[in-house]
C-alpha cells in the first residue's frame, strides 16, 4: 500500500483513537471496584457478559431504566466541579429501578464530546463507579464519542442505562389500599430535576456560581451540584423488612405528579406539609422566583426524595429499617380514596 499525499490521520479530523485508549486505561480500576456477584466479563470487549444465576437469581425479570442528567450538567461544565454529576446519573437510573422492586445489578453509560479531554472524562466515569458502588452494581461498559462539530469546545452530554432484576411476582407496586402510610426520605438538595428554572432563577438573583452560596458554606455552584441522593440499598432493605406495597422516586412533576404513578387510579393520597422542613435551598429559590407553593410541588422535590407507601402496622419496622440505614424519615400523610393528591399544612 503506497503512503497517501497529505498523509492525513483521524486526529487531524479531531479524533484522537489515543486519548480514548487512555481513559480506558485510567477508568478500568474505578471499573473493577464495581464489580458484583454476576459479573462475567467487563470493559474492553464488545459487550459485556452478566450471569443472572451467579447473581443468585433462579425466576428472574429483567427491569431496565435509562436517564441523563439534564441541565444540571450545563452548571457542572460552567464551573468545572464535574466530579458529582456521575453519581447523579446512576442515581437517576437506579433510584427508578428499585421503585418496581428490582435490585441494580450493572450500568453502562454514554458520554459525548466535541473533543476528549481525557482528565474531565476520567473525573466524570470515576463519580459514575462511585456512584456503582455505593448502590451496589457493576459498571460493565459504556462508549466514549468523540464527535467534532457537534458540541462546542468543553461541552459533553452524558445518558446512563441501568439493568436490574427482581424474582417472578415481587415486583411493585403491589397492594397499595386507602389507609396505607406514606414516608417520605430526605433529599440531598435539588438531586437533578427542574435545573433548567434553577438556573433561570440564579439568573434573577444576579449572583454568579463562584458567589458565596445564600444557605449554606462555599459557593453557589458547588451548592447546587450536591449529588443526587441514592436510595437503592435502604429502599431494598425496607422491601426486605415486608411490608413495602409502593416507592416513588421524586423527580421532574415532583410530589404533584410522581406520586400517582404508583397508585390505583381510583387513589390518591393526603400530603400533610409541616410534617418536614423545607430545605434551605428551595426556600431561597421560591424567595428568589417569588414562586407558588404550588409551582414549588410540581416542579423540586421539596426536600422529599422517595416515598414509600407501607402498610400501617409494618410502619414502625420500616422506619427502623430505614433510620438505621442513615435515612431521614418523615410520615408524611396516607394514601386516600380520592383521586389525585391533596395538601393540608403549609411548606412555605
Amino acid at each position: 500500500m503506497t503512503d497517501g499525499k497529505n498523509g492525513i490521520t483521524y486526529a487531524d479530523a479531531g479524533v484522537d483513537i489515543d486519548a480514548g485508549n487512555a481513559l480506558v486505561d485510567r477508568i478500568k480500576p474505578a471499573a473493577k471496584r464495581t464489580a458484583r456477584p454476576g459479573v462475567v466479563s467487563g470493559l474492553g470487549g464488545f459487550g459485556a457478559l452478566f450471569d443472572l444465576k451467579g447473581a443468585g437469581y433462579t425466576d428472574p425479570v429483567l427491569v431496565a431504566a435509562t436517564d441523563g442528567v439534564g441541565t444540571k450538567l450545563r452548571i457542572a461544565i460552567d464551573t468545572g466541579h464535574v466530579d458529582g454529576v456521575g453519581i447523579d446519573l446512576v442515581a437517576m437510573c437506579v433510584n427508578d429501578l428499585v421503585c418496581q422492586g428490582a435490585e441494580p445489578l450493572f450500568f453502562l453509560d454514554y458520554f459525548a464530546t466535541g473533543k476528549l479531554e481525557t482528565d474531565i472524562a476520567a473525573r466524570v466515569i470515576e463519580g459514575i463507579a462511585e456512584g456503582c458502588a455505593l448502590s451496589g452494581c457493576a459498571l460493565i461498559g459504556g462508549e466514549t464519542a468523540e464527535m467534532p462539530g457537534m458540541y462546542p469546545a468543553g461541552d459533553f452530554d452524558l445518558a446512563g442505562f441501568a439493568v436490574g432484576a427482581m424474582e417472578r411476582g415481587t415486583d411493585l407496586p403491589r397492594d397499595v389500599t386507602a389507609g396505607d402510610v406514606l414516608l417520605g426520605l430526605g433529599s440531598d438538595g435539588v438531586h437533578s430535576n427542574g435545573y433548567s428554572l434553577v438556573r433561570k432563577l440564579v439568573e434573577i438573583s444576579g449572583l454568579s456560581w463562584e458567589a458565596d452560596c445564600p444557605w449554606s458554606d462555599g459557593t453557589l455552584g458547588q451548592a447546587l451540584l450536591t449529588p443526587t441522593r441514592l436510595y437503592v440499598k435502604q429502599a431494598l432493605a425496607a422491601i426486605g423488612q415486608g411490608g413495602v406495597n409502593a416507592l416513588a422516586h421524586i423527580t421532574g412533576g415532583g410530589l404533584t405528579e410522581n406520586l400517582p404513578r404508583v397508585l390505583p387510579e381510583d387513589l390518591g393520597a393526603q400530603i400533610d406539609l409541616s410534617a418536614w422542613d423545607l430545605p434551605p435551598v428551595f426556600q431561597w429559590l421560591a424567595k428568589t422566583g417569588t414562586m407558588s407553593e404550588a409551582e414549588l410541588l410540581k416542579t423540586f422535590n421539596c426536600g422529599i426524595g422517595m416515598i414509600l407507601v407501607v402498610k400501617p402496622s409494618d410502619r414502625d419496622a420500616i422506619t427502623a429499617v430505614l433510620t438505621d440505614a442513615g435515612e431521614t424519615v418523615s410520615e408524611i400523610g396516607t394514601v386516600t380514596g380520592t383521586p389525585g393528591v391533596a395538601y393540608s399544612g403549609a411548606l412555605l
